[in-house]
């Protein structure tokens, strides 16, 4: 649907079409007001419009390993499927044993395409859910937040199991057997969802978000003075063998991922998750219970990611937390009535939000 695009552009042409967008809502935000039918009416219709292609653009993207990561990957076993071989299922028993019934029915372009309405979806859902007539602003910010692209064409199994963790939380207020189902579902889709699940647990027995921020703050000068002792530590929990490898930084995962190290740039943008809620809890008066736990499992796995940020592919931990970002901090602005101003600061957020997403692409 999409070949006239050369492949070497294919992630450049999103990120264009995101920032432009993005500078739309801004200059929009500006101009009119934000409860006004008819901009409510326009940005229904480009949200639908965009819901679509977007889902279509990335779900049918061309098969590439040399561009995609881990798609060649996957996309070399699904063939392997198809041709009978017997593969062994040890961990990730869900995504494993679903790869295998779609292999029987379907072609890997329309297994890619079926993984990524799966992973798009649960952030519409979810928007449509908490934010109601203002979902699209919810939901561009999911798709604006750094590594949502990457987490949809390359590490498609944590990209999945993290929206089905969102679809979770959809239950909330409603049906908490369904929400347990989805975390449990997305653990056994991949495992490393165990870490927002636990911080999830933990926020929900300790519910002070001033620990939550605590524990935040505390996380950055233990990673300074000790990230090995707790790279160690953690791998020595039971971690399976190749998220054990990312914590301890083996020669393969280097030359995989080469900008390990302490990352201010990253502690800092997801820093912004941790100064919005204590702006929004503190300074605003926000007393949502739901807000809060949120807030809190973003904090506590975030904070895990600060510990262990020096190891090799310590991004696919960071988004552990990162996938929630977007949900803190549009959760407030799009719930209550907070500034006079609203729809213009709301407008203006947005836009830095994916400036900084767009400036990492940028800078390659």
């Amino acid at each position: 649907m999409f070949d006239f695009i050369p492949l070497e552009f294919y992630t450049a042409v999103q990120y264009h079409v995101l920032f432009f967008i993005a500078l739309l809502i801004l200059v929009h935000a500006v101009t009119y007001n934000m409860e006004d039918q008819s901009s409510v009416l326009f940005f229904r219709i480009l949200g639908a419009v965009l819901l679509i292609i977007y889902t279509l653009y990335i779900g049918l993207r061309p098969v590439s390993g040399r561009f995609f990561g881990d798609m060649g990957t996957y996309n070399s076993y699904y063939k392997s499927l198809q041709e009978g071989k017997n593969i062994t299922v040890e961990k990730d028993y869900v995504f494993n044993y679903f790869m295998m019934a779609c292999s029987r029915v379907m072609s890997p372009q329309t297994f890619f395409l079926l993984i990524d309405v799966l992973y798009i979806l649960p952030c519409y859902w979810f928007s449509r859910r908490y934010f109601g007539k203002y979902w699209f602003f919810g939901w561009f910010m999911f798709i604006a937040s750094l590594s949502f692209w990457s987490f949809g064409t390359n590490g498609i199994r944590n990209g999945w199991a993290t929206s089905i963790f969102i679809l979770g939380l959809c239950f909330y207020n409603s049906q908490k057997l369904l929400m347990y189902g989805c975390f449990l579902l997305s653990f056994f889709i991949h495992s490393s969802l165990l870490i927002p699940i636990a911080a999830f647990a933990v926020s929900a027995l300790q519910k002070n978000p001033k620990l939550y921020l605590y524990v935040w703050l505390a996380s950055i000068p233990l990673s300074l003075v000790a990230g090995s002792f707790w790279e160690s530590f953690f791998s020595s929990l039971g971690f399976e063998d190749r998220t054990s490898g990312y914590l301890t930084n083996n020669e393969e995962a280097l030359q995989q991922f080469s900008q390990t190290g302490f990352r201010w740039d990253f502690v800092l943008y997801s820093a912004s998750g941790i100064v919005a809620g204590y702006y929004f809890i503190f300074k605003k008066n926000i007393k949502d219970n739901f807000y809060i736990h949120l807030l809190g499992i973003y904090a506590i796995a975030n904070a895990f990611w600060i510990l262990v940020i020096r190891a090799a592919f310590s991004n696919r931990f960071a988004y552990l937390s990162w996938f929630l970002l977007a949900a803190v901090i549009a959760y407030p602005m799009l719930k209550y009535k907070i500034w006079k101003d609203q729809y213009r600061i709301l407008g203006t957020i947005i836009f830095v939000y994916f400036l900084f997403t767009y400036i990492m692409f940028l800078k390659g």
